[in-house]
């Protein structure tokens, strides 16, 4: 094979990249010369930044539809990376604009440059997880995305639960981190490859070879490694803590983009890796591998199903809103693995659609958080009792929200699910389908407890809700996108195939690249 120098390669393909780190860089420069200015500057740089990013991966995507890789397939530009990078590159926009409101109505951040540059460090940790093919880039991007968010979680350095917020991520994240490592350790031992391809032929040889211990043993420990990044069990106690004490925009932030980023990771290191022991069509049934193929996904769907049934019962017990979104986050992530364990042809379809209305439902709702547990001073649901007689457009919308998130027609959330409970049917995966029914009905407990505090329970104030502007915008812009998707979801799903889907084997991530 042909050695590249760095010179020879099409750097073209990686601009969202490169224009996020060149952002970032740029804000940390102009902030050391702002002094004790204002930094709302910053914010609408980065924001820019973020649209410029999305506008060259729509470009990859409408313009280069074979995959192409960097150094070996060290970095991996192709539509899996790309449908992905644009959910990243959403939440992060929504989260800055979010953010701008915040630091308007809160001094609590006083280090706002660094709030800035921080988040797109971990947007670009994100992009660089979505694009990886190897372990070493894969860890890299994961890394930079969590040491990000740490400091992110505690930048309300005067606020004690900020404080311990961000030390029990760190001493989570660190453990998890390690747990990662030494799963790939066991991978690297077993195949000598660092390649996720090389890895997933190398890993059938070594089953093939006596080692399917050794093989399924790794698979556990990285599976209970990445249940931190996506917030399920067994790793899901920090994320009641860290949702609590960050700054609102960084909750809906690690709600959705470090969620999904998690999710990227999964579909990368856990289906490529071990797609040999995933694909029952790989061995015959005389060489054991049905029993192959059943092991991980029941793992998978054990993990699923026990999220769905902790975040869900444990939610029912919360009056803090935002621990109270955290456990749901946790329930919703279980229903997002559903697919993981079905694998049918929908697979990415499912995958995205659902993040794309976790996105939207969830920051539209934490922005709502923000305005009303400013405004009343409190995080605890009685906080919204009386909302619809001070803000009757906020609660309608607050309504579309949690009807979205529980499930019910006609919302995007509503598909959402859907289409991953009719995936787990097809599949003849009837328990799993059973306990997400069950776990839905519990959740709608939660959910309408802030429509019933909306609109049965008085409030201490009639006093009217006046909604900052960044807060206004992305209520409206996410609750009429709720509902046209979910009235529409093919809009979602036909553009999803026909852009990011072309010549797709789970998602394309085992079409072969070529060199840029």
């Amino acid at each position: 094979m042909d050695v590249k120098d760095i010179f020879q390669y099409n750097w073209s393909y990686l601009l969202p990249e490169f224009t996020i780190l060149g952002f970032a860089t740029l804000l940390s420069l102009i902030d050391l010369g702002l002094g004790k200015r204002n930094r709302a500057v910053l914010g609408w740089l980065a924001l820019a930044g973020v649209i410029l990013a999305g506008g060259f991966v729509l470009w990859n995507a409408q313009i280069h539809q074979e995959p192409f890789s960097y150094m070996n397939d060290m970095l991996r530009v192709d539509s899996f990376g790309n449908a992905f990078k644009l959910i990243f590159l959403g939440g992060v926009a929504f989260s800055l604009i979010m953010s701008q409101s915040y630091m308007k109505i809160s001094d609590e951040v006083t280090h706002r440059g660094e709030y800035y540059y921080l988040m797109l460090t971990a947007l670009l940790g994100a992009m660089i997880m979505a694009s990886s093919a190897d372990l070493i880039t894969l860890f890299v991007g994961l890394e930079l995305l969590s040491i990000s968010s740490y400091i992110m979680v505690g930048l309300r350095k005067k606020v004690l639960q900020s404080n311990e917020a961000s030390f029990k991520y760190l001493v989570t994240g660190a453990i998890s981190s390690a747990i990662i490592l030494f799963g790939m350790s066991y991978v690297y031992g077993l195949t000598g490859s660092t390649n996720l391809y090389q890895i997933s032929q190398r890993l059938a040889e070594a089953y093939a070879g006596g080692f399917s211990f050794l093989i399924l043993l790794s698979f556990a420990f990285l599976a209970v490694g990445l249940s931190f990044k996506i917030s399920t069990v067994p790793n899901y106690m920090w994320t009641p803590d860290v949702y609590q004490g960050a700054p609102t925009p960084i909750t809906a932030f690690l709600t959705v983009v470090s969620k999904a980023a998690g999710f990227a990771i999964v579909i990368r290191l856990l289906l490529v890796s071990f797609v040999g022991l995933i694909d029952p069509n790989l061995y015959s049934a005389a060489s054991g591998g049905r029993v192959f193929f059943e092991q991980p996904t029941f793992f998978l769907s054990v993990i699923a199903a026990l999220s769905m049934i902790f975040g869900n019962t444990l939610a029912l017990r919360q009056t803090n809103v935002k621990r109270m979104m955290a456990y749901s986050g946790i329930a919703q992530a279980g229903y997002l693995l559903v697919p993981f364990v079905t694998l049918t042809q929908l697979f990415f379809e499912q995958t995205v659609f659902y993040l794309f209305a976790y996105l939207l439902m969830s920051f539209g709702a934490f922005a709502i958080i923000m305005a009303v547990t400013y405004d009343r001073k409190s995080e605890d649901l009685k906080s919204f009792a009386g909302l619809y007689h001070r803000s009757p457009l906020a609660a309608v919308a607050m309504t579309i929200f949690m009807l979205s998130l529980a499930g019910i027609p006609v919302t995007a959330g509503f598909f959402g699910k859907f289409y991953i409970f009719i995936s787990s049917v097809a599949v003849h995966q009837y328990w799993l389908a059973a306990v997400m029914i069950g776990t839905s009905v519990i959740s709608y407990y939660y959910y309408f407890g802030f429509i019933r505090q909306m609109y049965m329970r008085p409030g201490n104030t009639e006093a009217p809700l006046r909604l900052p502007k960044g807060v206004v915008f992305i209520v409206a812009v996410t609750a009429i996108a709720t509902v046209v998707f979910g009235a529409a979801p093919e809009l979602i799903t036909q553009y999803v195939h026909h852009h990011f889907n072309s010549g797709f084997d789970f998602g394309n991530l085992l079409v072969p690249s070529k060199e840029s």
